[in-house]
């Protein structure tokens, strides 16, 4: 049997889009492997965010080509965009595959099978410029999934926004909507295979909109399908978040109340060379809805630490801010130099070492938010959705979430799987917190 052997980097949507090209392959009798195993083909879905996820994508596909020197290897996804030139002149990847044409994997094998029959040298390169012209929303339908309790959901894709420091719409292109009814769908077909709860993701996932639909429609519609026990959201524009928005998701029980705010900054004149659409004071506005029609909602966010010409007192607005909002987590990132954005050739670049203290500081103070947001559940009643065992301090645990995200550790000899567990938290240990039943 032919064996094809998968390997992702970065997002959720590229997960999610991995999961659809793996489907594709199993369909056209394909036998899944690990990618450590020798294989046919080798499908690595690149990344681009960083200057470190350029590199890593080169690694892996000359890993691939390590592993097995006769495999077709195949490179896709976001540095497939923005780096085609430097892979072609490497020349390691057999195959090239622009982001909207993942759905064109099997073709292109089977193509680039047909042209070495007559030239072993052959190569197929199919990477057309996704910033030129008008892109439909590229299909991709996943029902089998290696995870059987959360569910991941691409409704939308590309970005308008052209913040300064981010190269992704050059890689993605602009922003489209996925068809309503093929996302019911899909969630109807997941539910069947046992599937709990559904993530729904996107580059930019507040820009959803198919025929007038908005994002708050689509969640509502998704929240009266039979078995859908459980709907997050990925990273949410904070602008998007309005007092309508927030007071139509609380009335939705199945609705997870854990939000992912892309903050970037806490400082006006920082977010304003970040081309980022929004205040400080208009990002806390949202946070109010949030926090009016929730009860203690968990907020989570992205931060960068040293974007250039960031001062110190811009760091510490930056700082005062985000413990003004109280989050529960931050995803803290030294600012990286990305090659193409503005922000590479603006004044005030600040050194390795500035970023890497103001980053730290940051981080602790996260870290003082979580443990302050996880004492406040201490004593809740909460609903906890299990998914596998873990060990912590060498005992064995069911670990899942609530709807908060805040992992919990299960103490059970049985097989908890894909089960709903009601407890109360009582503990917290290593970042997580102690679930009992009795």
């Amino acid at each position: 049997m032919k064996k094809a052997a998968f390997h992702n980097l970065g997002c959720k949507v590229n997960a999610y889009e991995l999961e659809g090209m793996e489907e594709s392959l199993r369909n056209a009798g394909y036998e899944i492997v690990p990618f450590t195993e020798k294989a046919d083909v080798y499908v690595i879905n690149t990344c681009t965010v960083t200057r470190v996820a350029d590199q890593k994508s080169r690694q892996m596909i000359s890993r691939a080509k390590t592993l097995n020197p006769d495999a077709i290897v195949v490179a896709c996804g976001c540095y497939a965009n923005t780096g085609k030139d430097v892979l072609l002149r490497d020349g390691v990847a057999d195959i090239i595959l622009g982001n909207n044409e993942k759905s064109q994997l099997n073709d292109e094998i089977e193509k680039l099978k047909a042209a070495r029959l007559t030239d072993k040298d052959a190569k197929e390169t199919l990477v057309p410029d996704i910033n030129k012209g008008h892109w439909e929303f590229e299909e991709t339908t996943v029902s089998m999934k290696e995870e059987h309790t959360r569910a991941f959901l691409k409704i939308e894709d590309g970005c308008n926004q052209f913040c300064t420091y981010c190269i992704i719409p050059f890689a993605r292109g602009r922003e489209r909507s996925r068809d309503p009814e093929r996302i019911a769908e899909e969630v109807r077909t997941l539910v069947g295979k046992g599937f709990r709860e559904f993530v729904l993701t996107g580059i930019r996932l507040t820009s959803y909109s198919y025929e007038g639909l908005t994002l708050a429609d689509l969640i509502e519609k998704i929240s009266v399908i039979d078995g859908v026990h459980r709907i997050r959201l990925g990273s949410l524009e904070p602008v998007a978040v309005t007092e309508d928005f927030a007071k139509r998701m609380a009335a939705l029980p199945n609705f997870c109340p854990h939000f992912h705010l892309s903050l970037q900054s806490g400082s006006a004149e920082v977010l304003k060379r970040m081309n980022r659409h929004y205040t400080p004071e208009e990002f806390m506005e949202s946070v109010g809805y949030l926090k009016k029609y929730f009860d203690d909602p968990a907020l989570t966010a992205d931060m960068i630490c040293g974007f250039p010409g960031e001062t110190d007192e811009e760091f510490n607005e930056s700082l005062d801010f985000a413990k003004k909002v109280g989050f529960y987590e931050i995803h803290v990132f030294p600012y990286s130099v990305r090659q193409g954005t503005k922000a590479e050739k603006m004044p005030g670049q600040l050194s390795k070492k500035e970023k890497a203290e103001r980053t730290k500081i940051l981080r602790a103070a996260a870290a003082s938010m979580k443990q302050d947001y996880l004492t406040r559940h201490i004593g809740k009643k909460v609903e906890a959705l299990l998914e596998e065992t873990c060990e912590t301090n060498g005992h064995i645990y069911w670990t899942g979430y609530t709807p908060e995200y805040i992992r919990v550790l299960f103490d059970t000899d049985q097989d908890m799987s894909g089960k709903f567990v009601t407890g109360t938290l009582t503990e917290i240990e290593d970042g997580s917190m102690h679930l009992s039943a009795r």
